[in-house]
């Protein structure tokens, strides 16, 4: 039988961090681990609002798999019984960590999967004034990749800083609906 937990936390940003549709100070997650008394697997999601989801909604959606886990309920079964989104996605992560630490296998090799390799990811520059963008890329022009939040008339601006304090970095652009 499986013990299932969950709990919502919250952790602070580096700042402000604002995208076209708003800005934040924390990320809100909600954290969950199935425990079948030897091994625990542990998933975490981030409830969006822009799909519908809050914190509070997530952990309700979790919390009432309870007796579907402790009646059997799989990580295939899963599917079936819960629709997609940050609720489903925790639980689904936490089932393949656990199914990895009783195998003893990573999942990918659950998968059949070749092992994963390396690979470039982006720091995002939060939406901001083209001289505070400049300065957050010079902090970080050692990335090779850098990602710019957009929103509005000043964008070129933004670009041409960005370039200034990171002429190396790759850049991608991300307005969310800014355009």
């Amino acid at each position: 039988m499986i013990k299932l937990t969950a709990q919502a936390e919250s952790f602070k940003t580096d700042g402000v961090f604002r995208i076209s549709r708003g800005s934040r100070t924390e990320s809100k997650v909600v954290s969950v681990t199935l425990d079948d008394g030897t091994y625990q697997g542990r998933g975490e999601c981030v409830p969006y609002p822009r799909y519908g989801e809050s914190t509070e909604g997530v952990m309700a959606d979790i919390l009432a798999m309870e007796d579907k886990l402790k009646g059997g309920l799989t990580r295939e079964g899963l599917q079936l019984a819960m629709p997609a989104g940050a609720a489903r996605n925790a639980l689904d992560c936490a089932f393949w960590d656990l199914e990895a630490k009783r195998t003893g296998k990573r999942v990918w090799e659950l998968l059949n999967l070749p092992a994963p390799e390396g690979i470039v990811t982006a720091y995002t520059i939060s939406l901001d004034e083209p001289d505070v963008m400049r300065e957050k890329a010079r902090q970080n022009a050692d990335r090779p990749l850098l990602k710019l939040k957009l929103a509005g008339p000043q964008d070129l601006m933004r670009v041409q800083a960005v370039r200034e304090g990171a002429p190396d970095a790759d850049l991608m652009v991300d307005a969310n609906e800014g355009w």
